[in-house]
């Protein structure tokens, strides 16, 4: 969670930075979804955060995200499908592509980039070029290719709602083949000089599953996709 929580310092990202940057104030610059990992800015002062922020809306950043999605995308593809609310599900936060005949639904553009693709999954480099919620996660779905592990647009988006109450359940182990989505914000870089480029190496959960279940050394593919 990167957002100040309730539960305690060290309950969420902001919260925890905090703590041990004995600062009261930091601006979270850029977030990521719950369970997704990589790349945060957060800034000291106000100035510098509004310069970021800036960047961000102006549009003069790069995003580059890795994934692991199911099935084998063998082709790049660029996405440019609308995302809008999904009105019909239980879920209040969930979102769909939206249909040709509605109206309401945010532009988006994704691109996908296999990199590997071997036993059932692949290893892709995914570049978003608007921000919209869930977009990567509800662009891969879209494609018949959802984020493994994904909750909300994998298999079963009830799995989302047993998993806020009751936890990892016999269920999610049965269905899910790991247990957070394998989406990773690998690198933001601002393109306006001075303002700097960020990458964050692929965690060990991401890694482990890409040995196990793709005999894939993640150490190249990574060298590759920061740069």
């Amino acid at each position: 969670m990167c957002h100040p929580s309730k539960r305690g310092p060290w309950s969420s990202l902001v919260s925890a930075l905090r703590e041990h940057l004995k600062e009261s104030t930091l601006h979270l610059v850029t977030r990521l979804d719950r369970e997704t990992s990589g790349v945060v800015v957060v800034a000291l002062h106000t100035m510098a955060a509004r310069r970021y922020q800036m960047a961000m809306e102006n549009r003069r950043v790069e995003k580059t995200y890795l994934a692991l999605l199911e099935g084998e995308l063998k082709n790049e593809i660029s996405v440019d499908a609308p995302i809008i609310r999904d009105e019909k599900s239980e879920v209040a936060v969930k979102r769909r592509v939206a249909l040709s005949d509605e109206t309401g639904g945010e532009s988006a553009q994704t691109i996908f980039t296999p990199l590997v693709h071997k036993n059932g999954y692949t290893l892709a480099r995914i570049i978003p070029h608007t921000g919209r919620t869930h977009q990567i996660r509800v662009h891969a779905a879209h494609l018949g290719h959802p984020i493994v592990g994904d909750k909300l647009y994998g298999p079963d988006a009830s799995l989302y709602l047993e998993f806020a109450k009751q936890g990892w359940t016999a269920r999610h182990e049965k269905l899910l083949p790991i247990r957070r989505q394998a989406l990773h914000a690998a690198r933001l870089r601002f393109l306006d000089e001075g303002q700097g480029d960020f990458t964050a190496p692929l965690p060990s959960d991401l890694v482990e599953f890409a040995r196990q279940k793709m005999n894939l050394d993640l150490a190249a593919a990574w060298t590759t996709s920061s740069t």
